[in-house]
């Protein structure tokens, strides 16, 4: 039975990413991937077979059959990296939008920090529509612009991004969950900062440095910085 419009409303989060996860059908730089968050199994479920059904362009569409540490369940969808792609990429956007109501799609590219409105115009400036585009720009992005890379000196087991949740898992400890503020040069990221030096948070500082690892962490008002070598991440804790 096909899926009505509207029957999956409020159970596909509104950002997707784009290239964050490796193909299974050939090589990163032949195949776009795109995931979807949805809030329950039975979601990703119909939403994975809509796709893979519903799409010729689409080579493969997949779900996760067990729960993320965010709490969500992936949906995987494969294309061909081609000229056509970005077209392939709306004409998708469109119909998950009649599924779910969803007005105010966004994307994050190779696990980017920062989310993007997902218009034609900004993949065409972001997305590599070819083998030799996508090997160049994976050279040149910054590692630390990746927000699992941002942790590689980490004791952790997972980093999530969902909507503006970073969710960081250690083995055998629960989650910790942070609303991201900002990314970026660290000089230019401090000179955001308005709240004062936090001088009561020493031992937050503390147990973050040891449940995370070896940054650089400081406390300016409600909000906490992350350094690794020249970058800078802005977050507030979320209680769980």
């Amino acid at each position: 039975m096909s899926l009505q419009n509207g029957a999956l409303h409020d159970l596909v989060d509104n950002i997707l990413e784009i290239d964050s996860y490796k193909s299974k059908m050939g090589s990163d730089s032949d195949i776009v991937t795109l995931s979807f968050s949805t809030k329950t199994k039975e979601s990703a479920m119909d939403l994975s077979s809509f796709l893979e059904k519903g799409y010729l362009h689409v080579l493969d569409s997949d779900f996760t059959t067990g729960e993320q540490t965010d709490g969500t369940y992936k949906v995987f969808v494969e294309l061909e990296r081609e000229d056509e792609v970005i077209d392939n990429i709306m004409e998708i956007a469109n119909g998950v939008h009649n599924l779910t109501g969803l007005q105010d799609l966004q994307y994050r590219y190779y696990k980017s920090f920062d989310a993007t409105p997902l218009t034609a115009e900004s993949l065409a400036e972001r997305l590599p529509l070819d083998a030799t585009s996508y090997e160049s720009q994976q050279v040149n992005e910054s590692n630390l612009n990746n927000y699992t890379n941002f942790f590689n000196k980490s004791f952790v087991e997972s980093v999530l991004m969902r909507d503006n949740k970073l969710v960081i898992h250690k083995k055998y400890a629960d989650p910790v969950v942070f609303e991201y503020v900002a990314f970026g040069d660290t000089a230019d990221m401090l000179e955001s900062i308005t709240e004062s030096y936090d001088v009561n948070g020493f031992s937050e500082v503390i147990f973050l440095s040891k449940y995370i690892g070896d940054y650089n962490i400081t406390k300016f008002g409600d909000k906490i910085t992350l350094e690794n070598e020249d970058k800078l991440l802005i977050v507030k804790r979320v209680q769980v």
